[in-house]
């Protein structure tokens, strides 16, 4: 879902760095292949998360949802010499895609994949602190990843979250399960004094998140 009209997405594309060769193939190939290819963060969202990372420099980066990898190379792009990407995916049947992907782009010995359950996985690494963390994951439980990875994330690290103005449906007036679970994580946020926060219009809404 794109926020943005397509004109004004075609000329923000059109005017940011351009797509590196590996990930026009992880592009193409995931919207062949997969059956909600609408999940990869893309060419413009994929460039934030690059400068992103490039501006914190993070030794250590936690990542929850890999889908096919395109935002964790993204994301690996700014690591700081030795840093590590931990990335967890609950579907095993996406491992060969990403270790076929990250080798493609030259990240493999930069990027630890786990396969399962997002909070069984954080429990195992619950004595890492993180500089940066992205959640893209199942929306339902954005909320709950957030309170569970805060204390992980050092004082001016970043928590990235994904799709939180929800297809536009949190600021217009439907009441769906879902809608209400997007606008009661942006609420709680937006009230939190532990971070500073702004959400911007890129594709289907990213947080952006600071902890103080």
């Amino acid at each position: 879902m794109e926020i943005l009209n397509h004109d004004l997405q075609t000329y923000l594309e059109a005017h940011c760095d351009p797509e590196p060769e590996a990930l026009k193939k992880i592009n193409r190939e995931t919207y062949l292949k997969q059956l909600k290819p609408n999940m990869l963060s893309g060419h413009y969202q994929g460039r934030l998360l690059s400068m992103l990372s490039k501006l914190v420099q993070p030794k250590l980066i936690l990542e929850i949802g890999t889908f096919t990898g395109y935002a964790t190379i993204c994301l690996a792009e700014g690591l700081a010499e030795g840093g590590k990407v931990h990335t967890i995916e609950v579907n095993r049947e996406q491992e060969e895609t990403l270790k076929n992907n990250f080798e493609l782009a030259d990240v493999q010995d930069r990027i630890q994949l786990y396969i399962g359950d997002a909070r069984d996985v954080l429990f195992g690494l619950s004595e890492n602190i993180y500089d940066l963390a992205f959640i893209d994951a199942d929306k339902k439980s954005n909320l709950a990843y957030f309170e569970l990875i805060i204390d992980k994330i050092r004082p001016g690290g970043l928590i990235i979250i994904d799709n939180v103005l929800w297809k536009g449906k949190v600021y217009g007036d439907a009441k769906d399960n879902d809608t209400e679970l997007f606008r009661k994580l942006n609420d709680t946020i937006a009230v939190s004094t532990q971070v500073e926060k702004l959400i911007l219009p890129v594709r289907d809404g990213v947080l952006v998140i600071r902890k103080k």
